[in-house]
């Protein structure tokens, strides 16, 4: 237990509860959700194990100094007087990324660049050499972070976003990103307990995170590499030992994972992605128009989808012809009519759209869509006639 530190996941807006809860289920110390991060606590073999396996985390951050800061000079001078050689040399190629929220400090850009200035110098001052800046592809990858006075500097162990699985070689206009796709579906309270339905999977993001839920698979199985991999106090033989005690936790599925789309090159871009995760045998892709299809079961299904939102596609040039209102009516009618016996979940940045769905949502959670402000909507669908009513948007 002496040997945990703390340590800050960072998410999409509305998820910080589910980022907790996977937090906890790893067995995290002192989870403490925040506003788009929730802190915790643990051990190196832990920061390798939650980058591998949190599905909801975009960052895992290692703070490692924090001070009050007023003004540039001030950040300049405590910046500098920072033991650096704990953390690079002059051979290590470093870049910074930084986010603030202050009255004192209003340009990340600037913040990164006076850092990045005390930190060269401190090292031209006492080595006589300094260390280079590599944007694209550091050894090193630090995380400035200022909250009114209070400035926290973090090692980023995750390095590029952890959106970015490893698995998805081809996307469609605008994907739904892999972040906000798990999040979506634990939200919704997806647990591969029953058939799986995208009825508009585009390139089959929700397809394969699901597919991944479903078995507990560590969800950047698929991913080349970490920044923690380029630590200079790196231990390969304990991260191996954490990737194999994650798969060891990996379990059958017994049902389906359906996709539909009625684009040829979408239902081929799946496929190929699905491929990718290596979960073919548990994903069928079908070219489908929605409109046009009945539940493909008889038991209990699960859909979770991300339709057109309209403004998104029209505001591009791409669909000017795109009717809003019929299309969201069609959702409504093909649930009510042909698909008995489900739990429908989708997102939309639409708002006024969901008035002609023509059924009254049992649930609506914000979220957000890259900058769209969104809602997660949940419809269900009774068996037969039973409560059908209450489906129905009272006039």
């Amino acid at each position: 237990m002496n040997n945990n530190f703390k340590m800050v996941a960072k998410t999409l807006f509305g998820f910080e509860e589910i980022l907790g809860k996977e937090l906890r289920n790893l067995g995290a110390g002192h989870v403490v959700e925040g506003v788009r991060n929730v802190s915790f606590e643990g051990d190196t073999g832990f920061m390798y194990k939650a980058n591998l396996c949190l599905r909801t985390a975009i960052k895992v951050l290692k703070p490692i100094h924090s001070f009050s800061v007023r003004n540039e000079n001030e950040l300049y001078r405590k910046i500098y007087t920072m033991d650096w050689g704990d953390y690079l040399s002059v051979d290590t190629t470093f870049a910074i990324d930084t986010t603030v929220n202050s009255d004192h400090f209003t340009h990340s850009l600037y913040v990164s660049q006076k850092a990045k200035d005390a930190i060269v110098d401190k090292f031209r001052d006492t080595e006589g050499k300094r260390p280079s800046v590599d944007v694209k592809h550091p050894d090193v990858r630090l995380n400035i972070h200022i909250h009114k006075q209070q400035c926290t500097i973090s090692l980023d162990s995750s390095g590029r976003s952890l959106h970015q699985r490893g698995y998805r070689m081809a996307t469609n206009i605008a994907p739904i990103n892999e972040v906000l796709a798990a999040g979506l579906l634990l939200l919704s309270g997806w647990d591969g307990q029953c058939d799986f339905l995208d009825p508009m999977c585009g390139s089959g993001t929700l397809l394969t995170e699901a597919a991944m839920i479903a078995c507990n698979i560590p969800v950047n199985i698929n991913r080349k590499e970490f920044a923690f991999e380029k630590w200079e106090d790196f231990d390969a033989t304990l991260f191996e030992k954490i990737v194999n005690a994650s798969l060891n936790k990996t379990r059958e599925f017994h049902h389906k994972i359906i996709g539909y789309d009625k684009a040829p090159s979408a239902v081929r871009k799946a496929i190929a992605n699905a491929e990718s995760a290596n979960l073919s045998e548990y994903i069928t892709i079908e070219r489908k128009n929605f409109f046009e299809t009945a539940k493909p079961t008889d038991t209990h299904l699960h859909i979770v989808f991300n339709p057109p939102y309209g403004e998104r596609l029209d505001r591009r040039g791409l669909d000017s012809g795109f009717d809003v209102e019929a299309f969201y009516s069609d959702i409504g009618d093909t649930l009510k009519q042909e698909y008995p016996g489900t739990e429908a979940w989708f997102i939309t940045s639409n708002l006024e759209a969901l008035k002609y769905v023509g059924l009254r949502p049992s649930r609506k959670i914000k979220v957000f869509n890259s900058h769209l402000e969104s809602r997660l909507v949940k419809y269900v669908m009774y068996e037969g006639s039973k409560k059908a009513k209450n489906n129905l948007v009272q006039e």
